[in-house]
């Protein structure tokens, strides 16, 4: 079965993915050719999550701009406002 682009991936999917990799390269019994692939699609995935982390960052930051009077504080905070 063909792999997903990580950019089709949500970003837990992407973490959790990655997670296998580095598990299955830490494990050393692969060939330099695997190596190689499984670190190519793990730089990918590492690049999509930082990305997705950026995009995410700035939007927060956009809807903090946007309401200049609003408070940061802890979602327990916020939870037990309800």
């Amino acid at each position: 079965m063909a792999k997903k682009k990580p950019e089709n991936l949500s970003f837990e999917e992407s973490m959790t993915e990655l997670e296998t990799l580095v598990t299955q390269l830490e494990q050393g019994d692969l060939s330099l050719e695997d190596s190689m692939k499984l670190f190519e699609r793990g730089l990918a995935l590492s690049q999509h999550g930082q990305q997705t982390l950026a995009n995410a960052e700035q939007k927060i930051q956009v809807l903090m701009n946007n309401d200049e009077q609003a408070e940061l504080r802890p979602f327990d905070d916020a939870e037990s406002d309800s």
